[in-house]
């Protein structure tokens, strides 16, 4: 590794340590685990990455969710409050973790993770017919930034 490389990996640690919030004794503990090197080698790419979850189906949905909306998540799976229907239900969002972390996994090995196989989640609802109020379901894929 030369000068350059030894310092920007120096400072990545810190930039890591900070954004972190850890001591010392936990930095030690995450420089430890070789998996963490990997993550981090390839998070600016991820960072260059929008996961858009769309609603292909949706009835019944009790925060008027319809076929078209769209959420956005950066790559690492933070939602992009601005940029998603002022209201976004919980439930939804919650079948759609499954997803977000499996397409996060596919990335990290090198995959697309626009190739996943079941790429679609519903929310916990079961609809009017079995009990509930309603149903939608989400699509996941993965798109440029510049993209979305």
């Amino acid at each position: 590794m030369n000068i350059r490389d030894k310092a920007w990996d120096a400072i990545k640690w810190k930039m890591m340590k900070a954004h972190l919030g850890y001591t010392d004794e936990e930095m030690k503990v995450f420089r430890e685990n070789p998996r963490n090197e990997d993550v981090l080698s390839k998070a600016p790419a991820l960072l260059n990455k929008t996961i858009v979850l769309e609603v292909v189906e949706s009835h019944g949905c009790n925060s008027q969710h319809k076929v078209g909306d769209k959420f956005f998540l950066d790559g690492a799976g933070n939602l992009l409050t601005k940029q998603c229907p002022a209201k976004v239900c919980v439930y939804a969002l919650n079948a759609a973790i499954p997803l977000i972390y499996a397409s996060n996994e596919l990335f990290y090995a090198g995959l697309d993770p626009n190739e996943m196989r079941f790429k679609r989640s519903a929310c916990m609802d079961v609809g009017v017919q079995c009990g509930g109020w309603g149903r939608v379901v989400l699509e996941l894929r993965v798109k440029e930034r510049k993209e979305a």
